[in-house]
């Protein structure tokens, strides 16, 4: 070994190129692996810059038994914080959200049109014309930032979370960028913070505390009627529903279902009213006044009849 001087060398020369070929490796890696992470970042921000929603698919909530109870949730919530007025849901803007998308164009616009078109199919077949009772109840949050009425968990709330899907799946076939990397929680919404600019800097959270009284309060069933596709940007409608492109409804039944309810509702709204026209007409005094003003009236027609038969007569 000893006739061999530069053995040593050689090794310890190789190592240290090896170390240094191994650092060069590493830092030209973290190099790569630094550009990586920053262009995956610009290409995310792009995306979700892209896929900004600007449509939804809306499930429209149309019973005055659940936004009225929703109304009295709000005016009790804003008597305590009356700040909190800004961040309330109009009850014509109720709805559930089942699908998010971004469409860019009328073309797009018509092609998600024509998704929705083809869910209807897909969800006459799923109902086969059964009346879907969504039970609301029970209120919650999101980080104290949106309050929000839940939906109980039964076999028609797990229908709707599969419809949800499946409509998801129709419009992303279509080529649409529709849906989140979240699960869907059919849930609706009563206020949120980002309503307002200015509240947001006023008020930071939610305090919870506000609707304790009405944290397992039964608001009431809707049924399963309709979607519709809405705009989040355009003109709102002068009820305060979004303004919409194009909606899908489920079978003649649920039509007539909903006609009986709406009826329903009319009369028993009138009800009242009827009652208290009743118990006027009961009234002594009422009963005399409208039996004189009758007679009158009929003592009046008859003077007018028997002046136009004389002014007719031969002898006028």
């Amino acid at each position: 070994m000893a006739e061999m001087p530069f053995v040593d060398t050689d090794i310890e020369d190789e190592c240290a190129m090896r170390v240094t070929s191994e650092l060069s490796i590493k830092k030209k890696r973290k190099r790569t692996a630094g550009r990586e992470i920053e262009e995956d970042i610009e290409r995310k921000k792009k995306k979700n810059k892209q896929y900004q929603p600007n449509y939804f698919i809306s499930l429209p909530i149309t019973n005055p038994k659940i936004t009225g109870s929703i109304q009295a949730v709000q005016d009790a919530i804003i008597q305590k914080d009356q700040r909190l007025s800004k961040a309330m849901v109009r009850s014509g803007s109720l709805h559930v959200t089942m699908l998010v998308m971004h469409l860019s164009s009328e073309e797009e616009i018509s092609v998600a049109v024509g998704a929705l078109s083809d869910s209807k199919v897909f969800v006459d077949n799923l109902l086969k014309g059964k009346r879907v009772d969504l039970s609301f109840q029970g209120i919650d949050h999101f980080r104290n930032q949106v309050g929000f009425v839940n939906l109980a968990e039964n076999d028609h709330t797990r229908l709707l979370k599969e419809i949800a899907e499946t409509m998801k799946k129709i419009f992303q076939e279509k080529g649409i960028m529709a849906g989140e990397e979240r699960a869907f929680k059919p849930h609706l919404t009563f206020m949120k913070l980002s309503k307002s600019t200015e509240l947001r800097k006023e008020v930071k959270k939610i305090d919870s505390s506000l609707y304790e009284d009405f944290k397992n309060h039964y608001f009431g069933d809707e049924v399963l009627h309709r979607f519709d596709l809405c705009s989040m940007f355009k003109k709102k409608q002068p009820n305060g529903y979004y303004y919409c492109e194009s909606s899908i409804v489920f079978g003649k039944s649920h039509e007539a279902d909903l006609v009986k309810e709406a009826l329903r509702r009319e009369t028993q709204a009138l009800l009242p009213r009827l009652n208290q026209i009743k118990a006027l007409l009961t009234s002594p005094e009422i009963r005399t006044k409208i039996s004189k003003e009758l007679f009158e009236d009929r003592h009046n027609s008859n003077s007018k009849w028997k002046s136009c038969i004389d002014s007719e007569s031969p002898n006028a």
